[in-house]
């Protein structure tokens, strides 16, 4: 009886498991899915118009709103000129980071868990994996209930009365909110059924849409103001070095808007025609079009000053709910068309940031069980069980959990940025990232790259103490300091460590010449022992760990100038 009830629960646990690839052991069947492998050709869909149609989309959105326009408000505020200069600055930062990690995906066609391996080895790779996975479920609430409060204006649009339902729930929300929180996250759940490489559909929609009502917003704030002079002409109230360091933290905080995106942007890239695909168009489109979006939330944010006097409204959802107060049916309908685009953009920015991402690095977490699908509906729970309205309780707490976003993720980004451009120039051995074998070069000791992990630490505990100084406690100034440099100083130690521990203990798998191969890949297969269907990769050539011949290296870096 015992072992029929075994038997049972065997056969229910089989029919959990995703589809794999015949022949692999037990423990690969831990490292690769479908989903995990190298992107083959017929899925690598999406050309340099859909990477700009994608950060466009992405561009217009709340979270980005209030990134800029927060930078005006408070007592240290800086003018509206002030703040768009450190838009410009950051995301331009932001999109040369984008590119380097976004290259490694278009290139190779892997995502960022598979890439991790190659630093942190295929067993320690499980960590960083997680830690993005575990931040994007909490994002992803967080985008969430930003995506409620869109629905709930545009049903006080609708029925004024929606505004005044009875509350039964105590704390911190109110039923109210917590519907419309609800209405947006069920409305979310088609959306995560797409594969990747079909969803992009979904952001020529939104990028066509959303950036129309956004400009609608723009002079409808204007012409409530009585023209955009009075708005330019508003003051910062920060002078002196208190100027300088809001500046610096402007800066910082668009760059950590995009910490998330930095590290997981092969998620996407992979998906590219050419690698070329993912350069050039997110380059430039990255920089633009967030410096735009922020354009037109800076001026808002500013109009709204005018309007009603007092400090500016840093939320453009506040500012809406502010325009329903006394409006006529045109100005209500207006409101309703602008919140909708709102309500898309964050359904957008939701399934692309947090969603696919969370996905993909769940199936990481456990490959034989979940696939992108299931795991975008595994962050989608996450998301509904927390309490996301607690960190936008006020411009501070949206920029305090920003900046310690941005602190673990940085050491990640320094970690795998040196490793592949540095240390390896650029040549990875696609098989090897699937392997359990401990003869592996990325198993490391016991699947654990230490030198990757002393640098991911080293790169973090640069910022702790700062970061325990942003939550309130008494710290050093100088801690302070770095802290306001928090993206870059884990960055840039992280990176330098793991820089030096490889070049005084060094790495198997690298080569003293830049050598991307990953034009080469077309479908592999990643069972021990099976044929290779990566040219010149076999497990019969010469220097399979090592450097490659002066002759194949030359042809080959001929081969990647062509690209």
């Amino acid at each position: 009886m015992e072992k029929l009830k075994r038997s049972k629960v065997t056969h229910y646990v089989d029919k959990l498991a995703v589809p794999a690839e015949p022949g692999l052991t037990h423990a690969q069947l831990m490292l690769t899915n479908h989903d995990l492998k190298p992107v083959e050709p017929e899925r690598r869909q999406w050309g340099p118009w859909n990477f700009v149609g994608f950060w466009v989309a992405d561009s217009f959105n709340i979270n980005t709103w209030m990134i800029s326009s927060s930078m005006i408000s408070g007592d240290n505020g800086i003018s509206w000129w002030q703040s768009w200069l450190c838009v410009w600055i950051g995301y331009s930062i932001a999109g040369c980071f984008i590119c380097l990690t976004g290259r490694i995906g278009a290139q190779y066609h892997i995502s960022f868990p598979v890439i991790c391996r190659s630093s942190f080895g295929i067993w320690g790779s499980l960590w960083p994996v997680f830690n993005r996975a575990a931040m994007a479920c909490i994002w992803y609430g967080v985008q969430a209930w930003i995506g409620g409060n869109c629905v709930k204006l545009m049903l006080r649009a609708i029925w004024s009365s929606y505004n005044d339902i009875p509350n039964t729930f105590p704390g911190s929300t109110n039923t109210r909110d917590y519907v419309s929180f609800f209405l947006f996250w069920f409305g979310s759940l088609p959306a995560i059924w797409f594969p990747v490489h079909k969803i992009r559909h979904l952001f020529t929609v939104k990028a066509y849409f959303v950036p129309a009502a956004g400009v609608a917003f723009f002079i409808w704030a204007i012409l409530k103001a009585h023209g955009i002079g009075p708005i330019v002409k508003q003051p910062g109230k920060a002078t002196g070095s208190a100027l300088g360091w809001a500046m610096v933290k402007g800066i910082m905080s668009s760059i950590a808007n995009f910490a998330t995106l930095i590290v997981n942007d092969p998620d996407f890239s992979r998906f590219a025609k050419k690698p070329k695909d993912a350069l050039w168009s997110q380059l430039f489109t990255i920089p633009i079009g967030f410096a735009v979006t922020s354009f037109i939330g800076i001026i808002v944010s500013s109009s709204s000053a005018v309007i009603y006097g007092g400090t500016p409204v840093w939320n453009p959802l506040d500012l809406l709910d502010k325009f329903l107060d006394g409006a006529n049916s045109g100005e209500r309908f207006g409101v309703f068309i602008i919140a909708a685009a709102f309500t898309l953009a964050q359904l957008g920015t939701n399934i692309a940031a947090n969603s696919i991402s969370a996905g993909t690095d769940l199936t990481a977490l456990l490959p034989r069980y979940i696939n992108i699908r299931r795991g975008g509906y595994i962050c989608a729970t996450v998301g509904l069980v927390m309490c996301p309205w607690n960190l936008l309780s006020s411009s501070n707490n949206f920029t305090t959990y920003l900046s310690a976003y941005s602190v673990f993720l940085s050491s990640i980004a320094g970690v795998m940025i040196c490793d592949y451009y540095v240390v390896r120039r650029g040549y990875l051995q696609i098989r090897d990232l699937y392997s359990a074998r401990s003869s592996g070069p990325y198993y490391y000791t016991f699947g654990f790259s230490w030198r990757g992990y002393t640098a991911y630490i080293c790169g973090i505990l640069i910022n702790i103490v700062g970061f325990v100084g942003a939550i309130g406690r008494k710290v050093p100034a100088g801690a302070t300091y770095l802290y306001n440099l928090n993206f870059f100083c884990g960055f840039l130690v992280a990176s330098g460590v793991y820089y030096l521990l490889c070049r005084f203990f060094p790495v198997p798998a690298t080569s003293d010449v830049w050598m991307e191969i990953g034009d080469e890949i077309r479908n592999p297969s990643v069972a021990y022992g099976a044929d290779d269907d990566i040219e010149g990769t076999s497990e019969g050539s010469p220097d399979r760990y090592g450097t490659k011949g002066d002759e194949e290296s030359g042809i080959r870096e001929r081969k990647i100038a062509n690209i």
